[in-house]
């Protein structure tokens, strides 16, 4: 198993994935408005691309699973990442809202890239290594998530849609670069079943919830997916709120916990998972998580915000650690089902979570306090916390 340039290339993968979608996140505004001619019908199309987006994921990534387990993963991945750079020419290109809308849900229901990710990384490292390399991968999406906006907002301020032609650009070099250089990490075995019992989202997420270990576990994701995803949607109003940071500062402020978050989970996450353990790293890290979203509820100070950035930080721990032990209690013949069922999970939080957040967020500032969506984040990460304790830290294949 040649399994250095396989992980170089993942890296590689993940970081262009983040750093492309990371460029368009500051023009996608000026985009629409540019499209529809109006604002306020600029936000409208906004939303609706992004929650089909979501849908379409949900919808498919079981699927996409599946048929990296029959197929092999190399292939899944390369379509991926060459309907992602079509999306991209198609927002650089398109005339009219329904064109964008028609590519984008057929980018979501192409985006395996996540799924088939962390079934590779299972396939070609041992489980003792695999915390390591799950906490580079979340390094490189950091890189990405840092770099993207910037180069977004340079690019978008010599033409609206060059930001988009230098997503997709980056996109098919990706995909350049797999075909040559990214070796199968499993052939496939042509037996695995694509039915449609085996192949919808409800069916794939309802095989992974009725088996007991496993079931736990994607529980506790689940509950930690809708915390995380609570904690985007509002965070950058939150910060314009809480504590009247300019658009510069809240930028700054993301950046620099991004990149923080990146050099710790590539050093230190790896050596702290291996020496706690899967189970305990994770419990430990979510609880610490839980104490970040608690204490950012009544933060009042800015100092305040940046020590609990920095536990929040340490907290990324519990991330790398479940994965780890998800993979560890799957087979080989399963990993792609399972992972794209556990994307199929986040999916939903993706598309739920962030309508829901928001119209708390906005309710709370009349009648609560601006930091109550953060008290139902810390709930929700407890909840992971508490089912992460009582499951079994078994590796077998249950």
């Amino acid at each position: 198993m040649h399994r250095a340039p396989a992980l170089n290339f993942l890296l590689v993968t993940v970081f262009l994935d983040m750093l492309g979608l990371g460029i368009i996140v500051p023009i996608i505004p000026a985009l629409m408005t540019t499209v529809t001619d109006d604002p306020a019908t600029a936000v409208y199309w906004s939303g609706v691309l992004g929650s089909t987006y979501g849908v379409l994921q949900f919808a498919v990534s079981p699927l996409l699973g599946r048929l990296s387990d029959r197929y092999g993963r190399r292939p899944v991945l390369l379509a991926s990442l060459t309907l992602l750079g079509v999306d991209w020419l198609a927002h650089a290109a398109g005339p009219s809202p329904w064109t964008l809308l028609i590519f984008h849900a057929l980018a979501g229901a192409c985006a395996g890239t996540n799924t088939v990710v962390n079934a590779y990384v299972a396939d070609v490292t041992p489980v003792s290594e695999r915390a390591r390399a799950y906490g580079r991968i979340g390094a490189a999406y950091g890189l990405g998530f840092v770099a993207g906006p910037i180069l977004g907002g340079l690019l978008g301020g010599v033409d609206v849609r060059l930001p988009f032609l230098a997503a997709a650009a980056l996109s098919f070099a990706g995909v350049a670069y797999g075909w040559f250089v990214l070796p199968e990490s499993r052939t496939g075995d042509r037996v695995t079943s694509l039915s449609l019992r085996a192949s919808n989202p409800i069916g794939a997420i309802a095989v992974v919830l009725r088996r007991p270990v496993l079931g736990r576990l994607a529980y506790a994701r689940m509950a930690a997916d809708i915390a995380r995803m609570t904690h985007q949607s509002v965070w950058t109003f939150f910060l314009a709120y809480q504590f009247l940071f300019s658009t510069t500062m809240v930028g700054v402020v993301m950046a620099a916990t991004a990149l923080a978050g990146a050099v710790f989970q590539a050093r230190a996450v790896g050596p702290i998972v291996r020496a706690l353990g899967d189970k305990r790293a994770a419990v430990i890290g979510t609880l610490i998580s839980a104490a970040a979203f608690a204490g950012t509820a009544v933060a009042s100070a800015p100092v305040s915000l940046y020590i609990l950035q920095a536990v929040g930080i340490v907290g990324s721990i519990a991330g790398v650690a479940s994965q780890s032990w998800l993979s560890g209690v799957v087979g080989p013949d399963e990993q792609g089902a399972v992972q794209g069922a556990l994307t199929g999970i986040g999916a939903i939080a993706e598309t739920v979570v962030p309508v829901t957040a928001g119209a708390v967020f906005a309710w709370s500032l009349s009648y609560a306090t601006p930091g109550l969506v953060f008290v139902a984040a810390a709930a929700f990460t407890a909840v992971s916390a508490l089912l992460l304790s009582t499951t079994p830290a078994t590796r077998a294949l249950t």
